[in-house]
């Protein structure tokens, strides 16, 4: 496995952005962009896909307000940079690699992450079908809600990215992978007996088959039995994900 670290100075984002690339291969056809690349080393199996050329994007202090969905914050106002990092994404990453690697013929882009960076992964892929083909969502904050809890908050109006999928449309190529630990939390909001990070991410995949996605063909889930929020959880996953045929087709 070879491996190489950069550091981007971003003008959207106003910091250096440290990067750190894994591949196996001598020329792989498929870019997968990971949020939190902190955590990343942790979670990759020692034998890649050898199609794929892997990049970690290290978070920062400011993590919270980079990770979200793009121009639209939560109720505490979080995620007020997501649009940023959308940008520094497409507008300075994306053409930094091509640099950094020219040898590479990227055919297919993936993007993957953790917690809240599983969320600003699922947004940007959302929002450039174009660009992106698979979004890998691991204990995803799919809780994000326009609203606080209580009140007049509804889950069918409130929770952000399922609005943003409802007001979307189907494109063909794109997949979606998911996976949640049955300890992932112990909130349970509506007192259904189901963890709240399940049900969000469940809720999420019914908005996505009624766009026209497939279950098992277009759209993917796991649930880990005594999976947490942790990287030994999502190092299952990962294994799961990586294995998925997207990454070994020829």
């Amino acid at each position: 496995m070879q491996t190489s670290r950069h550091d981007i100075p971003s003008v959207y984002l106003q910091r250096q952005v440290r990067l750190e690339a894994w591949w196996e291969g001598p020329a792989p056809s498929i870019l997968l962009l990971v949020n939190d690349g902190q955590e990343l080393e942790a979670l990759l199996p020692p034998d890649l896909p050898a199609s794929v050329l892997i990049v970690g994007i290290y978070a920062s202090e400011q993590r919270r307000a980079e990770y979200g969905t793009a121009g639209v914050l939560d109720y505490l106002g979080q995620g007020a940079l997501a649009e940023n990092y959308t940008r520094f994404i497409l507008r300075e990453m994306l053409p930094y690699l091509q640099q950094q690697y020219p040898d590479t013929e990227i055919r297919q882009r993936a993007f993957a992450g953790f917690s809240l960076g599983g969320l600003s992964a699922l947004d940007i892929v959302w929002r450039y079908p174009d660009l992106f083909q698979l979004a890998g969502v691991f204990s995803g904050s799919l809780w994000w809600r326009s609203k606080p809890l209580g009140g007049d908050y509804q889950d069918d109006k409130d929770r952000i990215m399922h609005q943003l999928v409802r007001q979307g449309t189907y494109h063909t190529g794109q997949q979606f992978f998911f996976e949640c630990g049955t300890d992932d939390e112990t909130a349970d909001r509506n007192q259904n007996g189901i963890i709240d990070s399940i049900d969000d991410t469940l809720d999420l995949i019914k908005e996505l088959v009624l766009k026209g996605y497939r279950r098992n063909e277009e759209v993917f889930y796991v649930e880990v039995k005594n999976g947490r929020h942790d990287v030994s959880t999502w190092k299952i996953a990962m294994d799961l994900f990586l294995g998925l045929p997207f990454f070994h087709r020829d």
